[in-house]
């Protein structure tokens, strides 16, 4: 009799093209399937509660699968990262109830984007931080920010997921920017996000930063909700981290 399981993972995305299946690369979900599939000695199709991008990384990803072998969660956690790459590794293992769904459940995500401002971005963090030389004004970012927060129509800060989507209206409860030193943290939090929707977000923000956007603008987009065009950037994905998501 099979169980349900509900993992909590890391995992750095550097050498993968996102979390789910792809035809041009090699995904996370492929090497979890893969240990799982060698653990329970029959396929396993694990479910995750995002998409992520090529080169994004995730600190608190949260999954779901159910399993023949009756592994307790601990001795899972462990036979898992023995047989992973050392860039994905289980962090916590649960049973789950029956219906438990990892993408269908979740209330809220946060995400965390990491920009390194200074005249020289060092080598060790090349993966995880983006890099910008041009001296960025904070206060005005953090205004722009603030704009964001709230129920909006996001359509002008995400790119075409190229599937069908219901509704491009989210839920953000909290934006904020910081910076210490040479470094600035952007940590949103909200109840779902579209296709690249926070990588849009850090994108016009910066361009907000170096004075090429008043802070306003994003009130106006989102009161105006125009298609998107050029004037929102992405922010490259390697400064990306799903950090927690959270359920009830």
């Amino acid at each position: 009799m099979s169980r349900r399981y509900k993992i909590v993972f890391a995992f750095d995305g550097t050498a993968y093209a996102g979390y789910q299946f792809q035809e041009n690369g090699i995904a996370v979900q492929q090497k979890l399937e893969e240990v799982l599939e060698y653990l329970n000695r029959s396929p396993v199709r694990i479910f995750g509660c995002s998409r992520t991008d090529a080169g994004v990384h995730a600190k608190g990803f949260v999954a779901h699968f159910d399993f023949d072998k009756p592994i307790p969660p601990k001795n899972l956690i462990r036979a898992m990262n023995t047989r992973l790459p050392e860039d994905i590794r289980v962090l916590r293992a649960a049973y789950a109830k029956p219906d438990f769904d990892a993408r269908k459940d979740a209330k809220g995500k946060e995400y965390r984007y990491f920009l390194y401002n200074a005249d020289i971005l060092p080598p060790h963090l090349v993966p995880y931080w983006a890099f910008t030389y041009r001296k960025l004004d904070v206060a005005a970012m953090q205004k722009a920010a603030a704009y964001f927060v709230g129920r909006h129509d996001y359509v002008s800060f995400a790119a075409n997921p190229h599937r069908e989507i219901s509704s491009t209206v989210r839920n953000i409860f909290s934006f904020t920017v910081k910076k210490t030193g040479p470094r600035i943290v952007f940590t949103v939090r909200g109840d779902g996000f579209l296709y690249k929707q926070v990588r849009s977000m850090v994108g016009f923000l910066v361009r907000v930063g170096k004075g090429e956007e008043p802070p306003e603008a994003v009130a106006q987009m989102l009161r105006d909700t125009p298609a998107r065009t050029a004037r929102v950037p992405t922010a490259l994905g390697r400064g990306l981290f799903l950090w927690q998501v959270f359920y009830r």
